[in-house]
């Protein structure tokens, strides 16, 4: 690799540094196409910003600043720049800084065409707002939920709660079930950007004695979060003494046929017009999926504003529960296998970030809130839900222990480099199940996306935020 000095001054010389950097930075670094566009970024930008300290010709900074504006385009395709095309990855950037060129402080304007432009005072207001004034923008304005479109959710959610309940209890009289309640993010404060989901607990009461819970690394499965029910003591209770021996195989309980018996009773039998009718809404069942799941849109009273009104999805969660051990039914979490239940750890990561927080007055559960709420806004980040998100916020207590408000900046950039570490490794294990790998439903192709837009973050991290 030879690499000879040019004197040339200003966008040819800019020109040459880049064409070097993006033609053979990855022999140098030997890392994927996401660190090598992050890490490249950021070594020419410096240069660039140092090179337009020294110049006195104002026309040679404005050039500077143009190449900086085209390595940015070109910085938002690390597919094509891995795949070697940069070539034509470099003709689309100059047809595309011809249209539209703007600075990281115009950026929020750009991503709403249908918003009219601020004032340039306006705009360097916000140039001027600090990481930390950023992040508390963003919260209140992105993540925090309003309490009254909070509460309109539980409101619908615990209707439809006791109409499915009423319904199974006039139907199916002797199916032993607990009381039915609400559960989730929406009741925990922990929903961000809208209130658009909720989640019905639908505990299953089974026989101490008839039934035993089986840890998923005792199982054959050797999963720890695949958890088996087995019926016991056959030969003194044969089959037929609990209700839920109807859904055996191979001698133990199926979560599978579980959710096939909710979909049957539940889904495809309620007079859904009728209960609609009732609550003034309109209430659909998703079919087809593995999970059981409701739609519910405003009625009539409501057609004026339902172009604007977030449909709420309502699933119903059969759930096993021994002691602090909740086994949900979840197909497509243990899929292929019908008879394994999943244990959730949601629970117990709830609790513990509450606790965390309550002993120090802390801001956990607030970056937590945030880091969701930019994940979901950024398609590139979508993938990365919240269990890996709030698992990094609890490993990340173990050794910082400022979690105060005042440290919401810190945090949140420390949090954007643990999850580059993370990604690099291709594996964030579960902070309670450490065999557990957060991140092995990931894609390499989703791995190399959000790996190069937490790059990219690690020096500005306001573009997550827009």
């Amino acid at each position: 690799m030879n690499f000879q000095s040019s004197r040339r001054r200003g966008e040819e010389g800019i020109a040459v540094v880049i064409d070097f950097l993006l033609s053979n930075a990855r022999l140098v670094l030997g890392v994927g196409g996401a660190a090598l566009l992050g890490i490249a970024t950021l070594a020419v930008k410096r240069l660039i910003e140092r090179a337009g300290r020294a110049a006195d010709d104002e026309k040679v900074e404005q050039k500077m600043a143009e190449s900086w504006e085209e390595l940015s385009l070109v910085s938002a395709s690390p597919t094509l720049i891995r795949k070697g095309i940069e070539g034509v990855v470099m003709k689309h950037v100059a047809k595309a800084t011809k249209q539209q060129k703007a600075d990281l402080c115009q950026q929020p304007q750009m991503l709403d065409v249908q918003t009219k432009p601020e004032s340039k005072s306006k705009r360097l207001q916000l140039c001027a707002l600090t990481l930390q004034e950023r992040l508390q923008q963003y919260y209140h304005t992105r993540a925090a939920l309003s309490a009254q479109e909070v509460q309109r959710a539980q409101s619908v959610a615990l209707d439809i709660c006791t109409e499915i309940q009423g319904f199974l209890h006039s139907r199916h009289p002797d199916m032993p079930l607990g009381d039915m309640r609400l559960g989730g993010s929406l009741l925990d404060d922990l929903q961000v950007v809208s209130a658009d989901h909720a989640c019905l607990l639908v505990p299953l009461q089974l026989e101490s004695s008839l039934w035993r819970l089986i840890p998923g690394e005792e199982t054959l499965l050797t999963h720890p979060l695949h958890w088996m029910v087995r019926r016991i003591n056959l030969e003194y209770f044969p089959k037929g003494r609990s209700y839920w021996d109807r859904y055996l195989v191979g001698g133990y309980l199926s979560a599978e046929a579980v959710v096939n018996m909710f979909s049957k009773a539940v889904m495809e039998t309620v007079n859904w017009p009728s209960i609609s009718s009732t609550l003034d809404c309109i209430v659909r069942p998703v079919l087809g999926g593995p999970d059981l799941r409701l739609e519910i849109r405003p009625g009539n009273a409501f057609e004026g504003a339902e172009s604007d009104y977030q449909p709420l999805f309502v699933s119903m969660l059969p759930l096993l529960s021994e002691g602090d051990v909740v086994l949900t039914a979840q197909p497509e979490l243990t899929s292929p296998w019908v008879n394994a239940w999943h244990l959730s750890l949601y629970p117990w990561e709830t609790q513990r970030l509450a606790q965390l927080d309550a002993a120090d007055n802390g801001y956990r559960k607030h970056t937590l809130k945030i880091l969701k709420a930019v994940c979901r806004q950024n398609p590139a980040l979508r993938p990365l839900k919240a269990t890996p998100l709030a698992n990094l916020i609890l490993h990340l207590s173990d050794s910082e222990s400022d979690w105060s408000e005042t440290s919401l900046d810190v945090r949140f950039q420390q949090c954007i480099t643990e999850l580059i570490g993370y990604l690099e490794q291709g594996a964030l294990h579960s902070y309670f199940k450490p065999a557990v790998n957060l991140l092995s439903g990931l894609s390499e192709d989703q791995v190399d996306q959000m790996g190069f837009m937490f790059y990219c973050a690690v020096s500005e991290p306001e573009i997550l935020l827009i």
